[in-house]
């Protein structure tokens, strides 16, 4: 994640502020301001930076099967956030960009993103629960 440019990581870091304080339309509002700035393509870099925060300190392996009981029968976004991170896990850029791509192309792009901040935080949260 250290290879990612500093403006990526700042604003990686307004989206985890505004999603832990329970603000979906600053989450929304900075990826908008993202896209504004940098199109699409930084709007993806922040969301692969929230997958890599999400993971944490996972060792780096190829082949990660995660597992998302149930997954079949959640909503798009959420079948969406699972791929993603899973993308990331496994070092598969350009699945990643894939599914980035559908997400825009089925009009789901914002619903998705807000479900990877929210689901960030929430394992952000867990990880601080004993």
């Amino acid at each position: 994640m250290t290879d990612l440019p500093e403006q990526t990581l700042d604003d990686a870091a307004a989206v985890l502020r505004s999603a832990l304080s329970g603000d979906g339309d600053g989450v929304v509002g900075t990826f908008d301001a993202v896209v504004d700035r940098s199109g699409l393509a930084g709007a993806y870099g922040v969301a692969w930076c929230l997958a890599a925060t999400m993971l944490g300190d996972a060792p780096a392996t190829t082949g990660a099967a995660l597992d998302f009981p149930g997954i079949d029968q959640a909503g798009y976004d959420t079948r969406w956030v699972a791929r993603f991170v899973s993308a990331y896990a496994n070092h598969d850029a350009d699945t990643g960009e894939a599914l980035f791509g559908a997400a825009v192309a089925d009009g789901l792009l914002p619903d998705c993103l807000l479900t990877l901040a929210g689901s960030t935080v929430a394992t952000l949260r867990s990880r601080d629960t004993p």
